[in-house]
């Protein structure tokens, strides 16, 4: 009888079959591949990061640069200075157009998580801020214009009784510009907490000229006027008091009312 002979088991293919080299050089460039393209997709990020940053800290110099004139065109009741500021509203919403577009296709194209995707959301709205206080610093030097056209004898030209709350937005603006740049939270608190004394001087003024007005019918127009130019001052603050909690919620991922 036969002795039953032993059948060989199945070799493992790690062992039975020589790894063909090119499969290998090739799977070794793959990898060199994604690597480099992983890289250069980081790389990418990171400037358009930058660039999302930098863009809102220029839109913010030529807002405040907006506010600053629009104010002391309003003092000296300075008709060239107040049409340069309207002039320049649309560089102002061509900037904050500009940057929603790279913060949408950086979104997009970058996929960003966490952290990331918290800063160019904030920035977002930070931008839209800047554009509505543009607004309003040429909604300012507007009314200086149509003033300039109701005081014909140029009796309110440094006593419009709008300088104090003036100097105060434009203060506020820069101090929040600054809490921005440096991600200063304290900062941020401190200047949102100055919005309550431009709402006491702009309701204070509000009383005042509202009184005047009944007393002097024929200063009812720059009366009116007056009144608006106010009321954009006073709602700079509440957008300044937007950005800075915009700049809490950067720092602290919390959301925080700073004006309640």
């Amino acid at each position: 009888m036969l002795a039953r002979q032993e059948r060989p088991g199945p070799r493992s293919i790690a062992t039975s079959v020589p790894p063909d080299r090119r499969l290998v050089q090739a799977g070794k460039r793959s990898s060199m591949h994604e690597r480099d393209r992983l890289v250069g997709h980081r790389d990418v990020f990171s400037r358009e990061m930058r660039q999302v940053r930098t863009d809102v800290v220029r839109m913010g110099e030529l807002v405040s640069s907006a506010i600053d004139a629009s104010v002391g065109a309003l003092s000296r009741m300075d008709s060239q200075a107040a049409t340069a500021v309207v002039a320049q509203d649309g560089r102002i919403n061509l900037a904050q157009t500009e940057l929603s577009s790279l913060i949408i296709t950086t979104i997009a194209t970058q996929s960003p998580v966490a952290g990331d995707l918290r800063f160019l959301i904030s920035l977002s709205h930070v931008s839209y801020e800047l554009e509505r206080i543009g607004d309003h610093a040429a909604g300012v030097a507007r009314h200086t214009l149509r003033l300039l056209g109701s005081s014909r004898d140029g009796r309110l030209a440094g006593n419009t009784g709008l300088d104090r709350l003036g100097e105060l937005a434009s203060n506020v603006l820069h101090g929040v510009l600054l809490a921005l740049i440096d991600m200063d939270v304290e900062a941020a608190r401190r200047v949102a907490a100055q919005d309550d004394e431009i709402d006491r001087l702009y309701h204070a003024y509000f009383g005042r000229t509202l009184e005047r007005m009944r007393e002097e019918p024929g200063w009812v127009d720059v009366g009116a006027h007056l009144l608006f130019a106010a009321k954009d001052l006073e709602r700079i603050g509440d957008r300044v008091t937007n950005i800075a909690e915009e700049v809490v919620f950067l720092s602290t991922g919390v959301v925080e009312d700073l004006n309640p």
